[in-house]
């Protein structure tokens, strides 16, 4: 007994004095800045990726996503309190290992656990008594006991007395400058009453907030919950948004004075489909896990299938609006502005813009893209496309014949767009409507 609680109380000081080593496993999106909010608030990070190039970036002061700024990690390695390694075995090292690695949908939209089970493959064979493990990675309710925990007892630990196992769900936000990891406060729930003390001590001292939930299954949930709780909204205004159209109505006009209540209602706006890490695919984990229940969660399947269909709806009113000046979309130069999910990010995760250009030149148009945050179309496991960023001049946007805003970044000139477009497609409701102006 004394040995056991000897493993909580050691792991408790370290964590609460900042003297444990932090191993964030996964260095992308959410790792990174997980990381460099450790390094800011005094602990040693040892970061862990399989990307070779990822490690050699860190180690050498360097950012390699847009909105973290460079000076932030070189800043962390001047201190030597940051370093990252391919090596896993020195998982061993530290006293933490947090996992922020992917989990996508497969080909059946069913949850994809490959990554964290291949992490996981990883991690095992250096396990240490003495160690907290928490995954940050968004799953269906059950991921960490059902799968993770068994892997820890073949080991040969008790989870509760020598290896402590939390939930902790990411909540990052690319881009958003008014929330930082470190501002947004962090759910997490434990597998036992001892992993769950464990986990306030790993995350108190580094995020401001800790909201402590009753199990690893109540925190799984929350974090779908959040991201269905977005899907669902978004996906009634792309329901409206054709609707209001047919009526004549700008929706954009309507949500904006149905803001200025002050209770009762939250905007969201209507997209051409969505986009990202979470929200397109974290309900489809969800209604995966009903039907195991015997249940089908019909109000999210039907969200699902309103934004899923939004790229089509795009393209369908770019057809119209081409058909309207007597030009057919096939052989039509389109020119798609923004390829990432959302303005302002290097992200094109589950991007519509990417189903958005796909649809296009499947339908025969000469495809080509403007974003700021990519001089290339990035490689991509399912869409291939060998094109550069057009610039953004008067005469380059006169030259195509439609011109498809599909996500708003800020740094694009709009009224050089709105001025020297011959045919324009707002799909964000950026612009007002107007003669060669046509929302979608």
């Amino acid at each position: 007994m004394s040995s056991n609680y000897s493993h909580q109380a050691d792991l408790l000081e370290k964590l609460r004095s900042r003297q444990a080593l932090i191993g964030i496993v996964g260095l992308g999106y959410v790792g990174l800045p997980l990381s460099l909010t450790y390094v800011e608030k005094g602990y040693r990070v040892l970061g862990l990726d399989i990307d070779q190039a990822k490690a050699d970036a860190i180690n050498q002061g360097q950012s390699y996503i847009e909105h973290i700024d460079g000076e932030r990690v070189a800043q962390a390695r001047q201190g030597q309190r940051f370093e990252a390694t391919t090596a896993f075995a020195r998982a061993a090292e530290a006293d933490a290992l947090i996992l922020c690695v992917p989990t996508p949908l497969n080909q059946y939209r069913e949850p994809d656990l490959s990554f964290i089970r291949a992490t996981m493959a990883g991690l095992l064979p250096h396990l240490r008594a003495g160690q907290v493990l928490s995954l940050e990675s968004t799953t269906y309710p059950g991921t960490t006991e059902e799968e993770l925990r068994p892997l820890i007892e073949q080991c040969g630990f008790t989870v509760g007395e020598d290896m402590f196992l939390v939930y902790s769900p990411e909540r990052e936000d690319p881009g958003n400058s008014h929330f930082n990891t470190a501002m947004i406060p962090k759910v997490m729930g434990g597998s036992t009453a001892t992993c769950s003390s464990v986990g306030v001590a790993l995350y108190e001292q580094a995020i401001s907030e800790v909201v402590a939930v009753s199990s690893t299954r109540a925190a799984e949930m929350t974090k779908l919950l959040e991201n269905i709780h977005r899907a669902v909204n978004i996906g009634l205004m792309n329901e409206l948004k054709p609707l209001a159209d047919r009526m004549g109505i700008d929706l954009y006009e309507v949500i904006r004075a149905a803001a200025t209540k002050p209770f009762g209602f939250v905007p969201y706006y209507p997209g051409p489909g969505l986009g990202g890490h979470c929200i397109p695919i974290d309900p489809f984990y969800l209604t995966w896990k009903a039907r195991e229940y015997g249940m089908h969660t019909r109000f999210i399947e039907l969200a699902g299938e309103i934004n899923s269909a939004m790229p089509a709806y795009v393209v369908e009113k770019t057809m119209d609006a081409l058909n309207e000046v007597g030009k057919p979309l096939k052989g039509s130069k389109v020119l798609v502005l923004g390829i990432a999910y959302k303005k302002n990010v290097d992200d094109m995760r589950e991007s519509p813009s990417v189903e958005l250009m796909e649809l296009l030149r499947d339908k025969g148009a000469e495809v080509a893209f403007s974003d700021p945050f990519f001089q290339s179309f990035p490689r991509m496991r399912k869409h291939q496309f060998d094109l550069q960023t057009v610039a953004l001049t008067a005469g380059t946007v006169a030259s195509f014949d439609v011109v498809l805003l599909a996500t708003d970044h800020d740094a694009f000139d709009y009224e050089l767009i709105s001025r020297h477009s011959q045919l324009l497609i707002d799909s964000r409701g950026r612009f007002a409507p107007g003669a060669h102006i046509v929302r979608a």
